[in-house]
């Protein structure tokens, strides 16, 4: 396994490699679990070449505060990583990654002001500008992302249709936890009592007969609810617990 923090090493890198070769590529901001290791096997099984970044991106961040708590494990990462037979690992600087000190950025203007947008202001922005910078450099035939992140999941494609790119966006389902709560670098921040509270979320998201009584249901239980709604097929909730943050989202087809 290669580990790059320069980027211009890991440009020399992917220039050498051979045309015929196929590159997987799955970008993560570290503190990683089985979610991402589900990605990497995937990428594993259909490209001849693996590639990592790991890269906590400051302008995804709306609070300090979260930007300053988000778990951070490189060498656990690293470990785990190496253990997955990855074959490059690009950790880039954020000095380099935004030479341009974040002047030049990606702006979508049809849904991103919607459910995480409008409590998130500029998340959306940041998200699509570090991607697209990753996607540009890893040259990868697939880059891998998980359903979990729903709507990020859906600008991502927009963009990459909207800008040529020509890296396939592959989906791929949540992993959960044995309880049914989606499998988040957030949940290390979970207290104990909250944890099992938390896998409420998903059986609540699937059971309710709507959004609203989603809400109540969830409201019920404790939750501080940012929002649930019913978009295209998919239920998406944001809910807060003990201070901490947590997403997911169902499937409404075939939903009764």
């Amino acid at each position: 396994m290669k580990v790059f923090e320069d980027i211009a090493a890991w440009r020399e890198e992917r220039a050498a490699q051979k045309a015929t070769d196929t590159l997987g590529f799955v970008p993560t901001m570290g503190a990683l679990h089985a979610g991402h290791v589900s990605l990497i096997r995937r990428s594993r099984r259909e490209t001849d070449r693996t590639l990592v970044s790991i890269f906590v991106n400051p302008a995804q961040f709306t609070d300090p505060a979260d930007l300053e708590g988000y778990p951070r494990a490189l060498l656990t990462d690293l470990a785990l990583l190496k253990a997955e037979r990855v074959d490059y690992v690009l950790v880039p600087r954020e000095t380099e990654l935004y030479q341009d000190g974040y002047r030049f950025r990606v702006t979508e203007t049809h849904c991103s002001d919607t459910l995480e947008g409008v409590h998130r202001p500029g998340h959306f922005e940041g998200v699509l500008t570090v991607v697209l910078k990753l996607l540009q450099l890893a040259g990868a035939r697939r880059a891998y992302f998980g359903e979990k992140d729903w709507q990020q999941l859906q600008l991502i494609r927009g963009m990459a249709r909207a800008f040529f790119l020509s890296t396939d966006i592959v989906a791929c389902p949540t992993v959960r936890e044995p309880s049914g709560l989606a499998m988040s670098s957030r949940n290390v921040r979970l207290a104990a009592e909250d944890k099992v509270r938390a896998a409420s979320l998903f059986r609540l998201l699937s059971e309710s007969t709507s959004a609203t009584a989603a809400r109540t249901a969830l409201e019920a239980e404790g939750f501080d609810v940012d929002y649930v709604e019913d978009c295209d097929s998919r239920r998406l909730a944001a809910v807060r617990l003990g201070g901490v943050r947590l997403i997911d989202n169902v499937s409404l087809e075939g939903h009764s």
